[in-house]
């Protein structure tokens, strides 16, 4: 957990860095919004043959190499973004990148199995805390580099760091981390169009094997999935260029909104621990709601600087309950394949950068979240606040989801 913890919390600090500009980008390559959601759809694009491959292979090999050559392949390629002449080379930046996500099944699973039940919400939570709070200057320090440089050349000082942080994380984990149990080797390994045919034939089987719980949250966190393919890309255009912001103002608020999360993220764990996951998923869900879809009525900083309070209150509560559950429901045996089907359990409420993906992530959410980044870019030529609209509706079924079918367990799974 320690290595895992640090590769987070370096990981975090790049990424946020450059996904918080990151469609400021594209527009300074030329693109335009309807581009800037083609690239954020392609990226899923390879999760429905990675994450099957992934969830299989991480019942049964070392998950720690798998962790290793994901991150130095993450690292190599990031460099496509750097030498990018088009929007059209950042998309195929995009697509490759999505093939790196055979890393995010085993990092879920070995957090799991390394984290006691009664303090999951807590384990987690201290991760995302440490994160969070290293990473908080990071937006801040990205527009200054901006300013700087111009979005242009910026974006590609940003890239290259995040490429080299990648391949450090790469040495850091292949030579410090230790795999938490013995690898399991219960058959000859099979070659990838069996792993592909078993693991969409078996779907009935696994859906049918999942309990209502499991997959009311996997419906939970969809709508998360969904909200973010829509917006994400668009908190950072749509406040320069609708409300007027200038980039240094929006990096300031996304420091503001870190420096709360960082505060309230280890309390939310407790929280989620000794008061209940369900409840601090409802609270979570609620703030949500009120916050988000209110960007369309906002005008100057200090209404999108509480929008923005709002939502790192609701991300704060929202990832150390919801993951928590995601183990607590999964049974050992079976959590690599429900983890690579619909992720940890996890989703940032409200992201801002260009990404829809993340660890959070399963192959059964790619294509709703490949559509809902195209239609993103679409609303949002139509109409800037279009998009939010969306999140509205998404955010009251997140809401009914947590009010009628998500519990607590009264048995956790080990």
């Amino acid at each position: 957990m320690t290595i895992l913890t640090i590769r987070q919390v370096v990981g975090m600090f790049f990424r946020r860095m450059v996904l918080s500009y990151a469609s400021l980008f594209v527009l300074a390559v030329g693109g335009d919004e309807n581009q800037i959601g083609i690239i954020n759809s392609v990226r899923p694009l390879a999760g429905l043959i990675i994450f099957p491959i992934a969830g299989y292979l991480t019942d049964r090999i070392n998950r720690v190499k798998m962790i290793a050559i994901a991150d130095l392949l993450t690292g190599i390629t990031m460099f496509l973004y750097v030498l990018a002449p088009s929007w059209e080379w950042i998309a195929v930046a995009s697509l490759v990148q999505g093939f790196m996500v055979f890393a995010f099944p085993p990092t879920s699973a070995i957090i799991a199995d390394s984290l006691e039940p009664s303090s999951r919400g807590v384990g987690i939570s201290v991760m995302n805390g440490l994160a969070n709070g290293v990473s908080m200057f990071s937006s801040y320090i990205a527009a200054v580099v901006l300013v700087i440089y111009g979005d242009n050349t910026g974006m590609r000082i940003l890239y290259a760091f995040l490429g080299l942080q990648a391949i450090f994380c790469a040495y850091l984990v292949y030579s410090r981390m230790e795999e938490p149990r013995e690898t399991i080797h219960t058959e000859p390994m099979p070659n990838i169009l069996m792993i592909l045919k078993d693991t969409y034939s078996g779907l009935p089987e696994l859906w049918r094997n999942m309990s209502l719980s499991i997959k009311a949250l996997s419906g939970l966190v969809l709508m998360g999935f969904i909200v973010n393919g829509v917006t994400s890309p668009f908190w950072v255009v749509y406040v320069t260029e609708e409300i007027g912001l200038t980039t240094i103002e929006w990096g300031l608020i996304l420091l503001y909104e870190s420096i709360l999360k960082v505060l309230l993220t280890v309390p939310a764990g407790v929280f989620a621990d000794k008061l209940g996951r369900s409840k601090t998923l409802l609270i979570s869900t609620v703030i949500s709601l009120i916050s988000l879809p209110a960007l369309i009525f906002a005008n100057d900083f200090r209404a999108v600087l509480l929008i923005r309070l709002g939502a790192a209150i609701a991300g704060a509560s929202f990832i150390p309950a919801s993951s928590a559950l995601m183990a607590d429901y999964t049974p050992r045996n079976i959590r690599g394949k429900v983890m690579a089907a619909v992720g940890r359990g996890t989703v940032l409420v409200g992201a801002t950068g260009g990404g829809t993906g993340g660890p959070g992530m399963g192959f059964l959410f790619v294509i709703p979240v490949m559509i809902s980044s195209l239609l993103g870019g679409a609303l949002y030529a139509l109409n800037s606040d279009y998009p939010w609209y969306l999140v509205a509706v998404a955010s009251l079924v997140q809401l009914v989801l947590v009010l009628f079918y998500i519990r607590d367990p009264e048995q956790a799974e080990e």
